[in-house]
């Protein structure tokens, strides 16, 4: 949990749900379960969560539901990107249903706030997006967080039951502020869980490839028909292609954005250059912006078909890095196959996000407008948004000043 993260595509985390399970190849060096079986062992937010291993500290599959947290996007009054649940899966299938209803209500209270989502749990998410009675369950908790945060005589209870019901698009319902995205670290976890992401409804969908432990081709999809029993492909990147997809019985939607990174840590394993360049250029040629968090916790020192075709030097790579390994591109450490490379192990600091000399941190535009919504001169909330103060929620004071910032100067606002 934190106001400022250090993570680089967010500004915050917000922890509303912790604890999660092992699913897929990318969570054995999860960040967030070793410091929960850890550090974080005896914090009431995570004990009891994770269980002791040869392997170290690994999730138990239990879940809590911090309510302490729950309305704390809504003390933050200066508009930020927020990591949801960073240290477990609001999809988990433990999580149930009200436990989202209730971060979903508060993400809709909180317009000046974009809120990304990142599960492993795809089909969960798909289902609970298009649940036939989602939005009124939704809009049952709205009314009752407005009516516990704001003063019976204000008339503010209803603005905020309107804003955030303004929020929901008609027809497909969607929060604008809320991103969904799944990890995915291969193809075949790609192939598992992009499918069921393009299915979701949301403003924007995205993909995470950290760690990123092979190539993935995101335009060509393999997902399974249930209507035919047979093998469908997709380019998830095609606009053009998912509205046709439609009429086929295909998921329709498109990825929006696309972060990668290498893994970095005790235990990490590497990641081969051409995996994202590979990815760099497939969002380059669709116009989907991309991401490059980090190369991760190995250094290319040598790339054999480059620098060296005809591997005279491989023995002298070898003798002077012993603490390398070689990495071909199927993800392989042997000597042989495609596009092998040297690559010796190093602090990510020092490895650095510098990919062909570039760096990548692009990222989509907000669905929400929120320099053309009224905000306060001051801190930056936007009007009718439920920003809680240590002496209640405040409300607009001035057309361009809300309440808590009366008496301040610009640039003194939280």
């Amino acid at each position: 949990m934190a106001e400022k993260s250090k993570i680089e595509w967010t500004d915050a985390t917000w922890n509303p749900v912790t604890g999660c399970s092992v699913v897929s190849p990318g969570c054995t060096n999860c960040y967030a379960m070793k410091l929960a079986g850890t550090r974080l062992t005896h914090h009431a937010s995570r004990e009891g969560l994770t269980m002791e291993t040869k392997a170290g500290p690994v999730w138990n599959g239990e879940v809590r539901f911090n309510d302490q947290w729950l309305y704390l996007p809504l003390r933050w009054r200066k508009p930020r990107r927020i990591f949801v649940c960073a240290h477990g899966d609001l999809f988990h299938e433990s999580v149930p249903d009200e436990w989202i209803d209730m971060v979903f209500a508060v993400m809709a209270l909180c317009p000046q706030h974009t809120f990304q989502v990142l599960t492993k749990r795809a089909r969960r998410m798909r289902e609970y997006m298009t649940a036939s009675d989602v939005q009124e369950r939704i809009e049952t908790y709205i009314t009752h967080f407005a009516l516990e945060l704001t003063d019976p005589h204000s008339r503010q209870r209803d603005d905020l039951r309107a804003t955030a019901a303004d929020l929901f698009e008609e027809g497909a319902w969607v929060l604008p502020n809320v991103w969904l995205g799944v990890s995915a670290e291969d193809q075949k976890r790609a192939d598992e869980r992009i499918p069921d992401l393009l299915a979701t409804p949301a403003a924007v969908r995205f993909v995470s490839a950290e760690p990123l432990l092979g190539p993935i081709d995101l335009e060509c999809v393999h997902a399974n028909n249930q209507d035919t029993n047979g093998e469908e492909q997709w380019n998830s990147l095609d606009r053009v292609e998912a509205a046709w997809s439609v009429k086929e019985g295909g998921p329709g939607g498109v990825i929006d954005w696309v972060i990668v990174g290498g893994e970095s840590g005790m235990g990490a394993r590497p990641m081969h250059l051409d995996w994202a360049r590979s990815l760099r250029d497939q969002c380059a040629g669709a116009g989907v912006p991309f991401f490059l968090k980090q190369l991760g916790s190995f250094k290319t020192v040598y790339d054999r078909d480059r620098e060296d075709p005809d591997w005279r030097r491989c023995d002298v790579i070898e003798r002077e890095t012993p603490s390398g390994r070689w990495l071909n591109l199927e993800g392989g450490h042997g000597f042989h196959g495609e596009r092998v490379l040297r690559v010796v192990p190093m602090k990510k600091y020092f490895v650095g996000a510098l990919l062909d000399g570039r760096e990548h941190n692009e990222l989509p535009e907000p669905v929400i407008a929120i320099d053309a919504a009224p905000r306060c001169r001051v801190c930056g909330c936007m009007e009718f948004s439920a920003c809680l103060t240590e002496d209640g929620p405040c409300y607009w004071a001035e057309p361009d000043l809300c309440s808590a910032c009366v008496g301040k100067e610009e640039g003194e606002g939280a």
